[in-house]
């Protein structure tokens, strides 16, 4: 059903994948932003994460699958996560330059709705499991 709890935090994880990156800079090269939309590898992970979130909202008949998607949108994330890690560490004055943006932080963000929203679909499968027991 799609008033379920879970409907709810993909529908944050999607706005997090697909709006937000549009007005958080992932940080700044010489006082310029840089936005994700100017790497392709970013856009096509973003991108993809969002997809990965739109069809899991819509599979919410097949809970096995919609929880195998969330897994693997959480292991996309943290790949983005990583990249955006190593790409920081490599900008000119190391970890502990002011010049990173908030944008970094979406991916995190995102791993919590995906996990809280697997966490709810694992209880409803209990549920449904526990009622096919009794029956």
């Amino acid at each position: 059903m799609l008033q379920r709890i879970q409907t709810v935090y993909l529908a944050i994880a999607l706005i997090i994948a697909a709006v937000l990156p549009y007005f958080f800079p992932l940080w700044k090269i010489d006082g310029k932003d840089f936005m994700f939309n100017k790497d392709l590898l970013y856009v096509s992970l973003f991108g993809l994460s969002t997809a990965l979130t739109a069809i899991s909202i819509i599979s919410f008949k097949k809970r096995q699958h919609q929880f195998v998607l969330n897994r693997l949108n959480i292991i996309l994330n943290l790949i983005l996560l990583g990249l955006f890690v190593y790409r920081s560490l490599n900008l000119s004055g190391g970890a502990t330059a002011p010049e990173k943006g908030i944008g970094m932080f979406l991916p995190i963000f995102s791993i919590v709705f995906l996990v809280l929203a697997n966490k709810a679909i694992k209880k409803d499968e209990d549920l449904v499991k526990s009622v096919d027991r009794l029956r």
